[in-house]
């Protein structure tokens, strides 16, 4: 599990290196966003991954699998810091609390996954992209249902977990990404 956690490293220093260059461009404009907007964001990018999984062609050339992964994790985080600061129209916030915050949230997504991932067994390893995509998918439709009923759930987690979640597995097709590409460059050679 140790490569799997310096793996993950690698996948979250990519994902956090382009929320810091977005912060540098936008600034925190993304405060003034409600959790249902960050959710459907999420919608998005995993409706365009479903169409790239699933399509011959592409019209729109300049977004690849991993941009999107990278995005959700993105605005998983966002997410959870909008939940926990609630939105905000002052969109001048100080950008190195905000980087605490987002490396405050990675660091609970990885505590999460180590601690599932020793209790499944890494199973993700023995999946497809496409299926994790699924599983993804799957979360958000659940955030979504949760946020309709303004949060209130009867035995189910809440809107919190399934971001969490939703960080984990876009890392984790990262990781297959990144080690399929591998596998290319070693046959290549």
């Amino acid at each position: 599990m140790l490569k799997t956690s310096l793996q993950f490293d690698e996948a979250i220093k990519k994902c956090r290196n382009l929320f810091e260059k977005k912060f540098q461009d936008y600034g925190s404009a993304f405060r003034i966003l409600r959790t249902t907007s960050v959710t459907d964001q999420i919608y998005i990018k995993v409706k365009r991954l479903v169409t790239l999984q699933t399509s011959d062609t592409q019209k729109v050339e300049d977004e690849n699998e991993e941009d999107c992964f990278i995005a959700i994790v993105n605005y998983s985080i966002i997410g959870l810091i909008q939940l926990e600061k609630g939105t905000s129209e002052n969109l001048q916030d100080n950008k190195g609390e905000t980087m605490t915050l987002y490396d405050k949230y990675s660091a609970e997504a990885k505590a999460l996954m180590e601690r599932k991932n020793h209790d499944y067994g890494e199973a993700w390893r023995e999946m497809r992209v496409s299926s994790i995509t699924d599983l993804i998918y799957q979360k958000v439709l659940r955030t979504k249902e949760i946020e309709n009923k303004q949060g209130k759930t009867v035995v189910s987690e809440g809107i919190d977990a399934n971001y969490f979640d939703m960080i984990n597995y876009a890392v984790f097709c990262m990781i297959k990404i990144a080690e399929g590409n591998q596998e290319i460059k070693e046959q290549l050679a």
